[in-house]
């Protein structure tokens, strides 16, 4: 996907570089270089080729790029991009996917072209780049309530990880169809077969840092092993309880050749 990265202020751009470094090749930033006494934005002197700045208004930016890219990337605020992307909506199958993330990447937002146009995958995409929640509203990802917790060696085959989950959603009798995340841990981020296995099953993979399994309080399964390696008790159970709201494990850690899963249902019911 080719996408651009606008932001406006140099905390913005801070964000913006963290988020591309998750992408290769690096994408299109382009950055406000704001001028005036009292209203300077600097991005310093050594401008890295994938940083573009830019000194016309915003909205003529966005009017003249709209159409260039698959996706847009603001990182401001969500009423600002509402305004300027608004007399340059068509439709959903020909606008260009846009994400909106705020100043220092708390939150990741898919505005438009959901589905069609790949923002949610975009915005699950940055989400894991930045370790952090994607917000998706389309309707069809609501109906999505399991979450499948993922440990596995390193080196790992996608081919191995990709089997384990299907056999373990088997086990529960789950349909993959049902599943809205995979989830592991942050380092685990970048093992090539998980990311290439959840790419290949078309499932975002959500990642949530050792701190946060760390002090989870849920109760899961705990391996000394792991413990040792790692320094966390344990992965695929408590990353699938930590990745969504009101998580029950329906699969408790099954364990495969290099992996385990665990499998998590959202907004159990009590």
């Amino acid at each position: 996907m080719n996408i651009a990265l606008i932001t406006l202020t140099e905390e913005g751009l801070k964000t913006a570089r963290r988020i591309g470094t998750g992408f290769d090749p690096p994408p299109s930033t382009y950055i406000l270089k704001k001028t005036g006494e009292g209203n300077n934005c600097s991005i310093g002197d050594k401008i890295p080729s994938h940083i573009i700045p830019f000194s016309e208004p915003l909205q003529q930016l966005v009017n003249r790029i709209f159409k260039q890219y698959d996706g847009l990337v603001f990182v401001m605020a969500m009423g600002i991009v509402v305004r300027v992307i608004a007399q340059n909506i068509r439709d959903k199958y020909t606008d260009p996917a846009v994400v909106v993330v705020d100043d220092v990447g708390r939150f990741v937002i898919s505005v438009l072209s959901g589905h069609e146009g790949g923002a949610n995958q975009l915005a699950h995409r940055i989400a894991a780049i930045l370790h952090t929640d994607a917000v998706i509203t389309t309707g069809t990802e609501a109906q999505k309530d399991i979450i499948v917790g993922i440990g596995c060696k390193k080196g790992i085959s996608s081919g191995a990880v990709k089997q384990s989950i299907l056999d373990a959603l088997q086990r529960a009798d789950l349909r993959l169809e049902r599943v809205r995340l995979l989830s592991t841990i942050d380092i685990k981020s970048e093992e090539p077969g998980l990311v290439q296995a959840a790419e290949a099953l078309g499932i975002p993979l959500r990642i949530v840092s050792s701190q946060e399994i760390k002090t989870c309080d849920r109760e899961h399964s705990k391996s000394n092993f792991v413990k040792e390696k790692i320094g966390v008790w344990g992965v695929c159970e408590p990353a699938a309880l930590l990745s969504g709201r009101k998580t029950q494990l329906l699969l408790k850690k099954q364990k495969y050749p290099g992996v385990t899963v665990a499998i998590a249902r959202e907004n159990f019911t009590w």
